[in-house]
């Protein structure tokens, strides 16, 4: 089938280099002249385990290619996707002014029939915006058909092509059973496999994207209070974590007691839904707790920093991961961020690792951190050693290469990679989220 896909961000890059994958004829669209060039020769902008494999490999095959031309990717297209972003406002909207200019980009050049396919999260409701507004751009004399359908993704970074190759469930929004036809083909290869297809109604599509990210969101941050309550009361959390997620209905995923989420979606997403709320007068009471409990989480490293510490000033501090996960160069929303400048106000020196997000920290963060490639040299002299992000390099760590370089036996996990016993074993203290710090052996 040919497809055209609008946008090449994280979701519009995967979406185009999957479709590829599995047999249709892709054009992935941007605005961006450099970003095109550059994928056509087979280099990705963004991080994302597998994708640059499938990237080239599709290129080579001739099942994928990039242009900067809307007319051209409208005209290739029987199904065309809407993957471009959707930032947050302040009021905490979604802001979709860039749904809405192509929209209108595609309505000018529709040449026949097509299914339109809202693939960015947009606010509830934005189907029908959608169709109104490639209504309105339409030139032509006589009304050219196509469907809008609602079609939300599940992607998480760091796994996104695999999430796309092995969905757990797709969701079609539309009443249009022409259009349900022609995506229920475009996901057979998924569907043959055992994969559900859902269909409904747009609104209660849009619905679920927000709703299923929120209550993940919600997991994390009850954990996070749990955490909290064992580390006042004598408990350990990976203990309750193991009681609970026994339970089917609980599950394990989502209960990893740590420093808060971030990232592109659930911060953003939690917020929308709550404007969502307030908007028709139905406010959600524990998506603002979850929102409240998130922003107090990122500030738990600092405050046992500055509980170590009678102060922080000149104090060099070595962080280990910049990321907001494992897998991906994605630093938005990430609770290093917030520390880091926090830790910078009260004067300390910032020595900072990551696997592969250092270019994306600095243009976040500027030159107020030094930004060091080998995870163990950031360690030289420092007063102590946060861990912010999981990944695995840092779970394989030498704890004697750690205490020969500390300048002081201080270890602050934010993600609870080891047991509690290892700073006593190395002889550091080692400070974690929700268990208790044990003496170590000096």
């Amino acid at each position: 089938m040919k497809v055209s896909v609008f946008g090449t961000g994280y979701v519009g890059l995967v979406t185009a280099a999957c479709l590829a994958e599995i047999g249709n004829d892709v054009l992935g669209m941007d605005i961006d002249q450099k970003k095109v060039e550059s994928l056509n020769q087979g280099v990705t902008p963004i991080y994302e385990k597998g994708l640059e494999e499938i990237l080239v490999k599709n290129l080579k095959e001739k099942r994928l290619k990039f242009t900067l031309s809307h007319a051209e990717a409208v005209q290739h297209g029987e199904v065309l996707f809407i993957t471009v972003g959707t930032p947050q406002k302040e009021s905490g909207a979604a802001d979709i002014k860039y749904v809405e200019a192509l929209a209108l980009k595609i309505g000018q050049n529709l040449d026949s029939y097509k299914v339109v396919v809202n693939k960015s999260t947009v606010p509830i409701g934005a189907s029908v915006w959608v169709k109104n507004w490639i209504e309105k751009a339409e030139k032509k004399s006589a009304s050219i058909p196509f469907d809008v359908v609602s079609n939300p993704e599940f992607l998480q970074e760091g796994t996104a092509v695999k999430n796309f190759l092995e969905p757990d469930r797709i969701i079609l929004g539309t009443d249009s059973k022409k259009a349900e036809q022609i995506l229920k083909e475009l996901y057979s290869p998924f569907v043959q496999k055992g994969c559900p297809l859902l269909v409904m109604d747009s609104v209660s599509s849009e619905i679920t994207k927000y709703a299923s990210n929120s209550f993940l969101a919600t997991k994390i941050s009850f954990i996070n209070e749990i955490a909290n309550y064992c580390e006042r009361v004598g408990g350990n959390i990976d203990f309750v974590k193991k009681g609970m997620s026994l339970d089917k209905r609980i599950g394990e995923h989502f209960l990893n007691a740590g420093v808060g989420y971030g990232g592109s979606c659930f911060p953003k997403d939690v917020e929308a839904m709550i404007h969502f709320g307030q908007s028709e007068n139905t406010p959600f009471q524990i998506l603002t707790a979850v929102r409240s409990v998130n922003a107090k989480q990122k500030k738990i490293l600092l405050q046992k920093l500055k509980h170590q510490f009678s102060s922080l000033q000149s104090l060099k501090i070595a962080i280990w991961g910049l990321a907001f996960k494992p897998f991906t160069d994605d630093v938005r929303e990430a609770p290093a961020l917030e520390l880091i400048q926090s830790l910078k106000k009260e004067g300390a020196k910032i020595f900072a690792h990551d696997p592969v997000a250092l270019k994306n920290a600095k243009i976040m963060l500027g030159e107020a951190v030094h930004y060091v490639e080998d995870q163990y040299a950031v360690l030289k002299n420092a007063d102590a050693l946060l861990i912010l992000t999981e990944w695995p390099e840092y779970g394989q760590a030498d704890f004697k290469k750690i205490k020969k370089n500390l300048n002081q036996p201080h270890v602050f996990d934010g993600r609870n990679l080891f047991p509690p016993s290892v700073g006593k074993d190395f002889g550091l203290y080692y400070h974690s989220i929700g268990r208790q710090t044990e003496k170590p052996n000096l």
